[in-house]
This record gives C-alpha cells, sequence and structure tokens, in this order.
C-alpha cells in the first residue's frame, strides 16, 4: 500500500520530533505542527495505520510512537528526491546567462562526498558570480554533546546512523560494515548505544 500525501506528512513530523527530542510522539504533539490542521482523532487514525504497515511503532502502551528502520528509509528517501528535484528546479533557471554561469556549473556539477568541498564549492561559485571575495562556515560541531544516535540497516553491510546533537544539528552518515550484519547484531548495538548514553 502506497502512502497518501497526509500519511507522509505525519510519518515525518513522527520523525522530526522524535529526533529533535529523543521521546516517542503523541497525536497531540503532531496535532500542534500548524501546517497540518488536522484533528488529535484523525492523526490517531492515520498513525495507527502507520503502525500497522510498519513505519512506526509504539514501545509501551501508553506511549506514542517511535519510527522503525522502515519510517527511517522512506524518510531519507524522500530527502533524496527533494534534493534530486531542488537540483533539476535549479538547472531549469538557466537562460541568458548561459555563458557566463557555465564555470558555475561546472563547479556546482562536480560529485562531492563532503559538506566541506560542497561548500568551498558554492563559495567559488558566489566569488565568479559576485566579483566579491566570499566566505562560507558549516556550523561548529566540536565540542557538541550527543543527544541521540539512532541505527538503522539499509542493507546487510551498511548502516544508516542518525546523529543528534545539542541544538538540534542533525548529521546522518551511511556507514559500511565489513561484515554482513544481522537484525539481532543491530539490536546490540542499539542496546549498547543506550547504555553508553545513561
Amino acid at each position: 500500500m502506497e502512502l497518501d500525501e497526509r500519511k507522509v506528512r505525519i510519518l515525518k513530523a513522527v520523525i522530526q520530533n522524535y529526533l529533535e527530542t529523543g521521546e516517542p510522539v503523541g497525536s497531540r504533539t503532531i496535532s500542534k505542527y500548524t501546517d497540518l490542521k488536522l484533528s488529535s482523532a484523525t492523526i490517531r487514525n492515520e498513525m495507527a495505520d502507520l503502525e500497522e504497515l510498519g513505519y512506526i511503532v509504539q514501545p509501551h502502551t501508553s506511549a506514542g510512537r517511535i519510527p522503525t528502520d522502515k519510517g527511517y528509509r522512506l524518510y531519507v528517501d524522500d530527502m533524496m528526491r527533494q534534493k534530486e528535484t531542488e537540483l533539476q528546479d535549479r538547472e531549469q533557471h538557466v537562460t541568458d546567462r548561459e555563458k557566463q554561469v557555465e564555470s558555475m556549473q561546472e563547479i556546482l556539477s562536480k560529485k562531492v562526498d563532503r559538506v566541506e568541498e560542497l561548500l568551498q564549492n558554492v563559495a567559488k561559485v558566489l566569488a565568479k558570480d559576485t566579483n566579491y571575495a566570499t566566505m562560507i562556515s558549516a556550523p561548529q560541531v566540536k565540542g557538541n554533546k550527543l543527544k541521540l544516535v539512532q541505527l538503522s540497516q539499509l542493507e546487510q553491510n551498511e548502516i544508516l546512523a542518525v546523529i543528534v546533537m545539542e541544538g538540534n544539528l542533525i548529521r546522518n552518515k551511511v556507514i559500511t560494515v565489513s561484515k554482513e550484519l544481522s537484525k539481532e547484531d543491530i539490536l546490540k548495538l542499539k542496546a549498547s548505544l543506550r547504555q553508553s548514553d545513561a
């Protein structure tokens, strides 16, 4: 069953709220998201459907819901699709200034694996286009306290680590491991992370 737009938006709200707080998320919390404009009852029904489909789970009977690996996977895939759409939209805005922008496109179209490289490329583009000195700085991560680490298995030898730091700075990292991991291995890793947090 494919998720409709409303279910996707509720799932995203659950994940974002869980990443910010580290606490299970209830329908009342989600109803406070003004852009959703849905009643708690409607959200409860949608969350029950999402739970039945395996995107969220209720850790205790009286608690709210938390995302599952399947929920995180959909969330990450959706983020990647949005990034691709943004890049395609940017490419469509190239007009008469094609010659001027040609060198800028070359810089931006280079594949980058690190945020630092991307920021350097953006600085070069801005400097070239404006003829001004340009400086871009990334958020400071050094010395930040770790709030939450969530692990999800993507493939048998790939783990997605969602890291939330103080100030709600979120980093996603795909980690490739040398041996194939079972669901039991992932559960043990999650348990040891919870113990080190305590």
